[in-house]
C-alpha cells in the first residue's frame, strides 16, 4: 500500500482567535490534536484502545511550529498529519496546515511522541505491532508536504469525508504554487514568510 497523509479539514472556532480576529499560536494544538487522534482511530488504533492494548503512554516530548499565514474566524484549515520517523522508542509525526481558501500553508508543525511504561513512566521499546499499523500513514521530506495550493499525486488533495470544505480550484495555467501577496492585518501590518518553512 502507498504511503498517504492522513487528512482532516476544521473551521476555526471563537476560542481559536485573538483579539485581532487572528488564529493566536496556542489554538494550533487543537487541530493537531483532532489530526491526531483520527490518525490513529484510522490506523486501527484509538486512544481509547491503544494504551491499554499495549501497556504504554505516549507523551509529547516534542511541539514546535512554524506560523506563516494568518487564518481568520471561520476560516476552513486543512490538516495533513504523517508519520516521519519510527525510532527505538519514538515516533515523529509532522502537521501541515493549509488555509483552504487561500491556498497557503498557514503553518507547519512537528511532535515527538515517546513511547513508555505506563508504571515508571520510562522509556521503552515500541512495540512491533504499534509501528506496523502506523507505518502506512509514514512519509518523509518533499515527498509528504504539499505546497501552498495543495495539489498532490495530479488531483486537488482534500479531505477523504468532504465533511468541511471545497478544495481550491486548481488551473493548469498557474502553478499551483504561486505565492499570494501577504495580507494586511488590521493594524496595518505586513504578514512576513519565513525564509525556512520546514523542520525535519
Amino acid at each position: 500500500m502507498t504511503a498517504t497523509p492522513f487528512v482532516i479539514e476544521e473551521y476555526v472556532r471563537w476560542s481559536d482567535v485573538d483579539y485581532a480576529g487572528i488564529i493566536f499560536y496556542g489554538a494550533y494544538v487543537r487541530f493537531f490534536e483532532i489530526a491526531e487522534t483520527e490518525l490513529f482511530r484510522t490506523a486501527g488504533v484509538p486512544y481509547a484502545e491503544v494504551f491499554d492494548r499495549f501497556d504504554i503512554w505516549l507523551p509529547r516530548a516534542h511541539l514546535s511550529c512554524d506560523f506563516q499565514y494568518p487564518a481568520r474566524l471561520d476560516d476552513c484549515l486543512r490538516v495533513a498529519a504523517y508519520f516521519t520517523r519510527f525510532g527505538s522508542s519514538s515516533i515523529g509525526i509532522n502537521f501541515d496546515v493549509v488555509h483552504v481558501k487561500a491556498g497557503q500553508l498557514a503553518g507547519a508543525g512537528r511532535e515527538v511522541l515517546v513511547c513508555v511504561d505506563r508504571k515508571r513512566m520510562r522509556p521503552r521499546p515500541l512495540p512491533a505491532e504499534l509501528r506496523r499499523l502506523l507505518e502506512p500513514f509514514a512519509l518523509g521530506g518533499e515527498r509528504a508536504r504539499p505546497q501552498p495550493g495543495v495539489v498532490a499525486r495530479g488531483r486537488a488533495w482534500g479531505c477523504p469525508r468532504r465533511r468541511c470544505c471545497s478544495p481550491p480550484a486548481v488551473s493548469a495555467s498557474r502553478p499551483a504554487v504561486a505565492a499570494a501577496p501577504a495580507p494586511a492585518s488590521p493594524r496595518g501590518q505586513q504578514w512576513t514568510q519565513p525564509t525556512r518553512t520546514w523542520l525535519d
